[in-house]
């Protein structure tokens, strides 16, 4: 009877939620802050968080990102023609739409259709997962990042508090992203904007609302209108001896000159630029890049030169497509 009774308290146990399972004190602790801090209902979060369920695929993915590949095994899963020609189709369909974010915030329509070609295949494939399970797991069981996903689970539950979300219908990317552009809930709350007027910050489902939000992200990151990306560097030249680790640009054309580089020419730039060589694998040996202001900027949408140069030379390619 006793072996029986204990059975059915530990099944009991076992089917209740992580949070309900846990009662850590690291919990009890973000339950006091979101009320503290942000105002937010106790009542209200502690009913949020008693759904949410600890997800091991979740802690799987984060450990195996895909800009941990080297650039020639990265590029070619964004670079295909069949993203290209989705791209266009993309492209010509929110044309006035394009232009009017480009006329707004000084994006290029090729940049806003490469990140939203890169992150979502335009909508197609926005996330399977739990936001909230996401967010959940990897703030109370990913110690390597844990401070950082339990303020955007903080910022999820606001956002939720915002927008009058059922916080357990959300889904999106094994990080939390959401969306045609893959917003994690901060830059949601600070840099989604309504852009067809309609009264809804819309990034899951309305792609003018995305269009207008990604642009707004680049101009609130400094992107410099007018003003260049990358410029590939040739081979005749030992370029390693620049490369370092970092994004952000580290030197100026005039530097680089003096030490005997010559670099590409481009109307748009001076002797004083601030530029940074950057360094992507290839299947034989190495390519180099000069990364500008720009290029840095694509690097806060994601903190990978893997991910800049893919989009760009995206942004590139769609480009020359359509005009």
């Amino acid at each position: 009877m006793r072996t029986l009774l204990g059975l059915a308290l530990l099944t009991a146990t076992s089917s209740l939620p992580a949070y309900a399972q846990e009662q850590s004190p690291e919990i009890e602790k973000f339950i006091q802050q979101q009320v503290e801090q942000h105002k937010l209902d106790e009542e209200q979060v502690r009913q949020w968080l008693s759904t949410a369920r600890k997800n091991d695929e979740v802690l799987e993915a984060i450990q195996r990102p895909w800009e941990a590949k080297p650039w020639y095994q990265y590029y070619p899963i964004f670079l295909t023609e069949k993203r290209l020609e989705a791209g266009v189709k993309f492209w010509k369909k929110h044309k006035e739409t394009l232009e009017r974010a480009e006329a707004e915030y000084g994006v290029p329509a090729q940049i806003i259709v490469a990140i939203i070609g890169v992150e979502t295949f335009y909508g197609n494939y926005m996330g399977k997962y739990s936001v909230l399970d996401s967010l959940y797991t990897l703030g109370f069981h990913y110690p390597p990042r844990s401070s950082f996903f339990r303020s955007e689970l903080s910022e999820f539950f606001q956002l939720a508090s915002e927008e009058g979300w059922d916080v357990a219908e959300a889904k999106g990317s094994y990080a939390g992203a959401m969306g045609f552009g893959q917003f994690i809930s901060s830059s949601y709350r600070h840099y989604a904007v309504d852009f067809d007027n309609d009264g809804q910050r819309d990034i899951l489902t309305n792609p003018v609302d995305a269009i207008g939000s990604v642009a707004n992200y680049f101009a609130e990151h400094k992107w410099q209108q007018g003003q260049p990306v990358a410029q590939p560097l040739g081979n005749e030249q030992d370029w390693k001896a620049l490369v370092s680790d970092g994004m952000k640009p580290n030197t100026t054309r005039s530097e680089i000159k003096r030490k005997g580089y010559e670099l590409p020419q481009h109307k748009a730039v001076n002797n004083g630029t601030e530029v940074r060589v950057f360094e992507f694998e290839t299947e034989n040996a190495h390519e180099y890049w000069l990364g500008y202001d720009n290029f840095y900027v694509i690097t806060r949408y994601n903190h990978s030169p893997l991910y800049a140069m893919a989009v760009y030379q995206f942004s590139e390619q769609l480009k020359n497509e359509v005009q």
